[in-house]
């Protein structure tokens, strides 16, 4: 990490990011819990995660003005826009209003979208491939850890003076980012010349078309994210089972947090150890198993502790992800590719939240759970098929290359 601190412009991109994450952790389960507490309807409160991902299915237009654009500027203003966004939530009085919630969560989406693929592309002009999963697993390991105080940070601020405070603080995240970011040093590389534009939209899908390791990855990913929004909805139902207020499911992912400190910490030793894809599954596994510890619990200790193990899932998952696509893109080509893989991975996801709106209506949490986790064990194995010559490789033995 000392290597990695080193590089300039990172420790600011660091700080700024670092900053706008808290913010993320603070509001983001508030906006579930307000409309759970306006209406008192689970479908309704996972149907705002339903709008969160929403943008993602108009990604790949994004992600052209990403490539076409300097990566440092994207992150400035849109950190900015971001805080706008969120201001409208101080207007928000009663279930009349939720649709103000719905729409702020579709902007807060649309942030989802764009910042994250001009960090991508930043990152690749400030540091070396081999420090990449570094980075990735520095952040990971941050937004990760502000689980274990910021869902209930936010929850009891959203208790006591209500979700405007809420939405204050987490614009004041993005404005400091905003600035913080503003102070890097960067020569970024030249946009190359622009095609026609639907090449320009198509090219990050062809690129990961035709690269066979992440596409058997995504397929994979794909497969377990088609039920993994199925969390959203029926995570207040699990909260109604042990007796529990909609707010208590900020203890839920606090210690979620607690798991996912230590994914975020072991993350880029894995990938180091044994590849991003052999990572990448276990993460899976990991997510599955955890599922079916909550589904199984007879007390809510139980719960809580596949939560955490449900939070190492997490990152070891998400890092992996990142770095193999990071490593295997051109940077010319890095926000597209970003922006596609949102899709691949919104999309099922999208599809997730709302069907598991009406699933909830119609079965337990713990047939749910037995779902979900049948489904990520299946998306595990295909990944581990198709690409276990490529899990072989990462894991033999690295001879050194002997020079005269």
């Amino acid at each position: 990490m000392r290597k990695l601190f080193a590089q300039p412009g990172f420790p600011r991109l660091f700080g700024g990011l670092s900053t706008s994450m808290l913010g993320d952790s603070v509001m983001l389960l508030v906006l579930s819990m307000w409309v759970k507490t306006l209406t008192g309807s689970n479908a309704q409160a996972g149907l705002t995660f339903f709008f969160v991902v929403l943008p993602a299915l108009g990604a790949p237009l994004l992600g052209v003005w990403v490539d076409r654009l300097p990566r440092k500027p994207i992150l400035v203003w849109g950190n900015f826009a971001s805080a706008a966004a969120v201001l409208p939530l101080v207007l928000v009085r009663d279930a009349g209003d939720v649709w103000l919630i719905w729409a702020v969560a579709f902007l807060y989406g649309v942030s989802f979208v764009v910042l994250p693929a001009a960090v991508n592309g930043l990152l690749k002009e400030l540091l070396p491939d081999d420090l990449l999963v570094d980075a990735n697993s520095g952040l990971a390991t941050i937004k990760e850890g502000y689980r274990l105080f910021g869902p209930l940070v936010g929850a009891a601020v959203f208790a006591t003076a209500g979700g405007w405070l809420v939405a204050v603080i987490d614009a004041t995240t993005f404005v400091v980012a905003g600035l913080l970011i503003a102070t890097i040093k960067v020569t970024e590389t030249p946009a190359p010349a622009r095609s026609t534009f639907r090449e320009d939209v198509l090219g990050g899908v062809r690129f990961l078309a035709s690269d066979r390791v992440l596409r058997h990855v995504l397929v994979g990913l794909g497969i377990s994210i088609l039920v993994i929004g199925f969390f959203e909805s029926s995570i207040y139902a699990l909260m109604d089972a042990f007796g529990k207020p909609a707010t208590f499911s900020g203890v839920f992912v606090t210690c979620q947090g607690v798991g996912a400190v230590i994914g975020g910490l072991t993350a880029s030793r894995a990938v180091r150890r044994l590849g991003e894809i052999a990572t990448c599954v276990l993460g899976l596994t990991a997510l599955a198993a955890a599922t079916i510890v909550c589904a199984a619990a007879s007390t809510i200790v139980v719960v809580l502790v596949g939560a955490a193990i449900c939070g190492v899932g997490l990152p070891w998952t998400f890092v992996s992800l990142t770095t193999l696509m990071q490593r295997r893109s051109p940077t010319h080509l890095i926000g597209r590719v970003s922006t596609a893989v949102e899709v691949l991975i919104s999309t099922p996801q999208a599809i997730s939240l709302a069907l598991g709106s009406l699933l909830v209506s119609l079965l337990s949490y713990r047939q749910i759970f037995a779902v979900i986790a049948t489904v990520i064990l299946l998306g595990a194995v295909q990944t581990f098929l198709t690409l276990r010559s490529e899990i072989r490789q990462d894991l033999a033995p690295k001879v050194p290359v002997l020079t005269e």
